[in-house]
């Protein structure tokens, strides 16, 4: 059976392709690529015994099941490698078999280190793993981690080149994948190079939508509290992509501490969205401002409340969310009319070594 390690593919210049690309938009996003893995001891309630799913910029990009035993594409970007390579998917399909079944025979084993081998009930083993890159194209991030009925079981530590063991059943495992197999070398090679070129092949075909911007439409309420005192709310819809910088300001000067957040959260469409709140003193709320950075903005914005009735804040976001958008899209496509890889082959497999467990 070939190696859950992947295949190692020839250099193909990706890691140029994808400093030019991230490098080259002006962006102070990051992008990263992501795979992750489930095996269930049993099928039931239409859920499939394995499944895998990767992911770019947290969007679902292709999947595979031990239902449909087919490895597709999830966004219709992905069907341009198809196109450009007719055996890519029969290849990425073939490699998802075989992890299938690697994966099946690990939870048995598994089931078996946790005395679990006669047990009734459902049990989970599962793989993550992925890098990121920064603004600048290179490598700032990646991790490998496994985990069983939910719980951490192993993880990479990329700068010992060790694992962790989470729990004492792992411990076996660690001192085999440290030994002979040399399994964190070999996982960290994938993390900074197949990985780092996927990433950016995968941008490529999804410049349009990965690479784009959209300007965040904006909202800033006020509402009564207790005590005489009020909460401005800054609410921020629609941006993409998802890193923004949002700070209530008073007078100029940040006041991080004393605000509420409730994180970015990402919309059915793809894009995000976000709030902060500030408890003020009515007799001082004009001199709080909300400041919003973000890539689709030329500059940072400051947001003040204004009397119900005004909603200046939401059509300036529109306005400027639909004049970046248009640019940085006609800039995208200019950008790769210069510069295209083909796909060669795939890659589809995981970083550990699981035939070892």
């Amino acid at each position: 059976m070939t190696s859950l390690w992947g295949r190692l593919l020839p250099p193909l210049g990706s890691v140029a392709l994808l400093l030019l690309l991230v490098g080259s938009s002006g962006s102070s996003s990051s992008h990263s690529m992501r795979y992750f893995y489930t095996a269930l001891s049993e099928a039931g309630q239409g859920l499939p015994q394995f499944i895998s799913v990767g992911y770019v910029d947290e969007q679902p990009f292709t999947k595979y099941d031990s239902i449909t035993r087919r490895h597709v594409p999830q966004v219709p970007w992905m069907e341009k490698v198809g196109k450009e390579d007719p055996q890519y998917w029969e290849t990425q399909t073939q490699i998802a078999q075989g992890n299938e079944a690697v994966f099946r025979v690990a939870l048995v084993t598994l089931r078996d280190r946790f005395h679990q081998k006669n047990s009734t009930g459902l049990h989970t083993w599962q793989v993550m793993y992925g890098c990121e890159v920064g603004p600048d194209g290179r490598l700032i991030g990646g991790h490998v981690q496994d985990a069983y009925d939910g719980e951490d079981f192993l993880a990479l530590d990329r700068h010992t080149l060790t694992w962790t063991a989470r729990v004492p059943q792992a411990q076996e495992i660690k001192r085999r994948w440290e030994g002979k197999t040399h399994a964190a070398q070999h996982a960290n090679a994938y993390l900074e190079e197949e990985c780092v070129e996927w990433l950016g092949r995968y941008l490529g075909y999804g410049k349009e939508s990965l690479l784009r911007t959209e300007a965040p439409m904006t909202r800033v309420t006020c509402k009564k509290g207790h005590d005489g005192q009020e909460t401005l709310f800054c609410q921020l819809y629609g941006f993409y992509p998802k890193e923004i910088e949002v700070t209530w300001m008073k007078d100029g000067e940040d006041r991080r501490p004393e605000t509420l957040t409730g994180g970015v959260v990402p919309n059915l469409d793809g894009t995000y969205h976000t709030w902060l709140s500030i408890e003020v003193d009515p007799k001082e709320r004009d001199r709080y401002r909300c400041r919003v950075g973000h890539d689709s903005l030329p500059e940072p914005l400051d947001l003040a409340w204004e009397e119900p009735g005004s909603s200046w804040g939401l059509v300036v976001g529109v306005l400027v969310g639909v004049t970046l958008a248009a640019l940085a899209l006609g800039a995208g496509v200019a950008l790769y009319r210069k510069r295209r890889s083909r796909p060669e082959g795939g890659y589809n497999g995981t970083p550990v070594p699981l035939t070892e467990i």
